[in-house]
């Protein structure tokens, strides 16, 4: 069984107005001769939880490297400010690129691997195009290049749902009703088939959209109230002027029905000269889950090949 540390790192935020503070997991050890593996959770707003079968990765099988998990300011057990809600001037992709570093610091470690997943592997991109030293390879799982590409693929998949549900959906939206238990049940249905395709869900991933319920207010204020209606700060984010600066080995993953399309990620495959993509065929936005031990597999070769 391998060691587990958990921790709080204090983070600085400019226009807190109060002391905030990381939360951090690290499985195994950071003074092993292998690079650790940081995790990037999606949301934005959500938490480590729903990501936790990456531990695999710390097993010998996947390589064993140690993995650091961390839930991302506003989310899990790092400090919240939901009196921030609506604030698109506090809660920016920078905010996020400086805790990351901050988190290293603490932590101590200079040279590292990334696995970010859907919003963590926007992230991912964000800190690879500034090139920090550090940084050894980087796996984007599920992660668009662009928002608006999400937005039109998810907006087609919207489409493939059964005429009521999609009736529902158009008349709160219409309505602004996006607390309605009616509209609601809708995106459950769209959650079946486009975020994980597995029932029940694993109760990582259900604990984390209970949090993230409880507290939505950096996905409302970056993303907005569902996966198809984008009216928050993200609704412009576009790196793919940018990824001709990412200058490490990347790993593309999705799945053959995620929201992150095959034309939403390509832009990384086309830009980065060492870059291998996978397509999970089983799998939604959650591969990680829906196939994991291929998953696992990939990833950990990937990571561990000379």
């Amino acid at each position: 069984m391998s060691i587990t540390t958990e921790g709080f790192a204090p983070l600085d935020v400019l226009g807190a107005g109060k002391p905030c503070q990381t939360y951090y997991k690290v499985l195994g050890q950071l003074t092993s001769d292998k690079a650790p593996i940081i995790v990037l959770n999606g949301g934005p707003g959500s938490s480590h939880g729903y990501l936790l079968s990456l531990a695999d990765l710390a097993l010998p099988l996947h390589g064993g490297a140690p993995v650091v998990f961390y839930d991302q300011v506003g989310g899990g057990r790092s400090t919240h400010l939901p009196e921030k809600n609506g604030d698109t001037a506090f809660w920016t992709v920078q905010l996020f690129v400086d805790e990351f570093h901050n988190l290293l610091k603490h932590l101590g470690v200079e040279t590292y691997d990334i696995v970010g997943h859907s919003w963590g592997a926007m992230l991912g991109m964000e800190i690879a195009v500034r090139q920090p030293k550090g940084l050894r390879k980087l796996v984007l799982s599920s992660g668009p290049t662009a928002i608006s590409l999400w937005a039109e693929n998810t907006r087609k998949l919207l489409k493939t749902l059964p005429q009521d549900v999609q009736d529902t959906i158009v008349k709160h939206e219409s309505d602004g009703t996006f607390d309605s238990p009616e509209y609601q049940a809708a995106i459950g249905h769209y959650n079946k088939q486009f975020t994980l395709r597995l029932d029940p869900w694993p109760e990582e991933v259900q604990k984390c959209f209970a949090e993230m319920d409880e507290d939505p207010s950096v996905y409302l204020t970056m993303q907005g109230p569902s996966e198809f209606t984008i009216t928050g700060s993200i609704k412009t984010w576009d790196i793919r002027p940018e990824l001709h600066k990412i200058s490490v080995p990347v790993l593309l993953t999705n799945g053959a029905f995620d929201g992150a399309s095959d034309a939403a990620i390509a832009p990384v495959f086309q830009a980065v000269a060492k870059a291998k993509w996978v397509t999970f065929a089983r799998s939604s936005h959650m591969a990680h889950w829906e196939e994991r031990e291929k998953y696992m597999q990939l990833v950990g070769d990937f990571l561990q090949a000379l």
